[in-house]
């Protein structure tokens, strides 16, 4: 088996004159956690659009384990097990924590649009529901409405649901935006341990959580690859010390 993932090929994304990626060639290793950073405006969200499909490529490849799939619609990829977590939370509000993770379970039913049907046929959820949540240390709130949860509990449920597709490739969309310390602390001890046996892709500001918990760094700066490799050779490499500490917007 290829030791790579994912992998990009020349991909480009332009809007009218304005190409956000440029010729992009990536490879995500198997069972990495590799992120994408870069100063704001150097194309990572949109590389992530790219791969999720929210954009269509101008130009290049996009290759998911050896397949070629930079035709495929959205919810082929995602069946492909490629799940992304977004940058918002994106939960059920009015509903319990619980329900919200039976909900994303309900795939596995295949009855998630029979809206028709008792909620309780969600009931043989309950077992698989608990164990996500215990996994993401959120058992304790499983009755708790999901609106009332500080926001660092939120996108931790948030990682839950997702994790309800047993996704073998996840893509987090800053994972830590806008958390406190202690939030920030919680959610790199969550991703480490869904991090094994999984590929995960994450874009992130936070430098002590690239840090931490990532393989492979790679720096984009105006939609291109301005440097790659571990943490500490990245971080002193003086064209991306001048990307950061010089502007760079794209």
């Amino acid at each position: 088996m290829p030791d790579t993932a994912l992998e990009t090929r020349g991909l480009t994304k332009a809007f009218g004159g304005f190409r956000a990626v440029r010729g992009l060639d990536l490879k995500v290793r198997r069972h990495a956690i590799h992120a994408l950073i870069g100063p704001n405006g150097a194309g990572k969200t949109t590389v992530f659009n790219l791969l999720t499909k929210v954009h269509v490529p101008t130009e290049g490849q996009i290759l998911y384990e050896g397949a070629d799939i930079t035709r495929e619609a959205s919810a082929a990829i995602a069946r492909r097990g490629l799940v992304r977590s977004f940058q918002i939370s994106a939960i059920f509000p009015n509903l319990s924590v619980r329900d919200n993770v039976r909900v994303a379970l309900q795939r596995r039913l295949g009855t998630q649009f029979q809206f028709w049907r008792s909620g309780r046929t969600l009931t043989v959820l309950d077992e698989e529901a608990m164990r996500l949540l215990a996994e993401v240390g959120l058992a304790e709130a499983a009755d708790a409405r999901a609106a009332d949860l500080s926001y660092g509990r939120k996108r931790t449920l948030e990682i839950a649901t997702t994790l309800a597709l047993d996704p073998p490739f996840l893509l987090l969309d800053e994972p830590t935006q806008g958390m406190a310390i202690e939030d920030v602390d919680r959610i790199k001890r969550l991703i480490r341990r869904i991090a094994r046996g999984r590929t995960i892709l994450m874009v992130e500001h936070n430098m002590s959580v690239v840090a931490d918990l990532c393989d492979t760094i790679t720096v984009l700066q105006r939609g291109e690859i301005l440097a790659e490799g571990p943490y500490a050779a990245v971080s002193t490499d003086p064209a991306v010390r001048a990307a950061y500490l010089g502007g760079g917007h794209a």
